[in-house]
């Protein structure tokens, strides 16, 4: 049995690891964490663990190496789909894979790493121009009141939080998500979220909607 650490400060992209290793016989999560307190208590609680996180969270990454390495764990980065790993981290590193890769991917990766092989997913330079394109698209037909809920979404905002951020009510949120499945493709708000991580120019967008929602809230 593989036990796994999922750090993530994104609550819908452990949301989405979480359901594609939940149907792997060998894949068992031992804890999710979503800030670096939480992930270096666990790393100090279970030994001999997979630890998958990302930069995102800002973590001191030596620090949680460090940790990682004397509780005898191999340790997985989590990196943004064009950003760079400084050699000195990435020699340290089991394996680094992109926010963007795919669930059997993600799940080879694992299972390599566990077998003490080293793994560096590399995305498609192809791939990403044309997901730019669509996720482009995609920011351009979507309302900025839309696009504030894409942000409120991702964040892991259920429809009353974003209703009552939003000054409105619960029914006129879930007639929103209707337009904007219809806009983006999918069927429900785990979809849409992983859809918004995936397309960095449309998850940029929302970031930014999401930050001057609460300048305007605060």
């Amino acid at each position: 049995m593989n036990r796994l650490i999922l750090a993530d400060n994104q609550a819908i992209f452990r949301s989405g690891a979480a359901r594609v290793l939940a149907v792997e016989d060998d894949m068992r999560i031992v804890a999710q964490c979503e800030d670096s307190a939480r992930l270096l208590a666990a790393i100090d609680q279970f030994r001999s663990v997979i630890v998958l996180f990302s930069t995102s969270m800002m973590l001191n990454v030596d620090q949680v190496l460090s940790r990682a390495q004397a509780a005898g764990s191999r340790s997985i980065l989590v990196t943004e789909n064009t950003e760079e790993v400084a050699e000195e981290i990435a020699s340290r590193i089991d394996g680094i894979v992109c926010r963007n890769i795919s669930g059997s991917d993600l799940v080879d990766c694992l299972r390599r790493v566990a077998r003490g092989q080293r793994y560096v997913h590399h995305s498609n330079i192809t791939a990403m121009t044309a997901t730019d394109t669509v996720g482009a698209r995609v920011r351009d037909r979507l309302t900025p009141k839309e696009m504030q809920i894409v942000a409120l979404i991702v964040q892991g905002c259920k429809n009353k939080d974003i209703a009552l951020q939003l000054n409105t009510k619960e029914q006129v949120i879930k007639n929103y998500l209707r337009g904007i499945y219809d806009k983006t493709g999918v069927s429900d708000r785990l979809e849409l979220a992983l859809f918004t991580l995936h397309h960095r120019i449309l998850a940029d967008a929302a970031a930014k909607a999401g930050t001057l929602l609460q300048k305007k809230t605060a």
